[in-house]
């Protein structure tokens, strides 16, 4: 199970790669988006249990072994959410393309506004 959450380092250790050296705002976008599935893996692994079951209750039944639903919830609004904010980024990056004429964050001039 730990290789599992190495798994996830190694994931969002590739995204923030992307972020810290990359020079295209594209490039550095994706790698935001790569760090942001890391750590909604990390979480849904956090509430996962082996062999367990789905957390649904019938009468007179006793569940053992129930996975825990609150990280699946909390990492389905976390991706909509993630999914807002990548739109964003994709709006003010074509914005500042239309600006300079270029993606790269070396040869983008100061805005001028």
């Amino acid at each position: 199970m730990i290789c599992i959450y190495m798994l996830c380092l190694a994931l969002f250790l590739v995204g923030l790669y992307c972020v810290v050296r990359k020079r295209n705002l594209i490039k550095i976008i994706i790698g935001i988006g790569i760090m942001e599935y890391a750590v909604n893996l990390f979480f849904i692994l956090g509430g996962y249990i082996r062999r367990g079951r789905s957390p649904i209750f019938a009468a007179d039944q006793v569940i053992k072994n129930m996975v825990d639903p609150l990280p699946q919830a909390v990492v389905s609004t976390a991706i909509v959410i993630g999914l807002a904010f990548t739109l964003l980024l994709v709006a003010i990056a074509i914005r500042i393309y239309e600006k300079s004429g270029t993606f790269d964050i070396t040869k983008i001039n100061r805005l001028k506004g």
